[in-house]
């Protein structure tokens, strides 16, 4: 699973699922072993990790919408993602 960011020790990745069971925009993100699957609006969809790197997480995610939209696009053609700066 390609490996779009990392920020204080959260691990952000981004694949699309075929056929799996998140069909809608999502990223996967680890943080000290504890993993979390949360879509592009922000909704969890399962796991959890630590309140404040999620409260972190959610910042991100908000930054940089558009640039996670436009990596679910590219990858879910078949083409190159791209990473995204982490959060400073």
């Amino acid at each position: 699973m390609p490996v779009i960011s990392m920020f204080y020790g959260i691990i952000v990745r981004m694949y699309k699922e075929n056929s799996g069971k998140h069909n809608i925009p999502h990223i996967h993100a680890e943080y000290s072993g504890d993993e979390i699957v949360i879509t592009l609006d922000g909704e969890i969809l399962e796991g959890r990790i630590p309140n404040n790197k999620l409260k972190l997480l959610e910042a991100w995610i908000e930054i940089h919408n558009d640039e996670l939209e436009a990596n679910w696009k590219l990858l879910s053609n078949g083409e190159q993602f791209f990473r995204i700066d982490p959060l400073k």
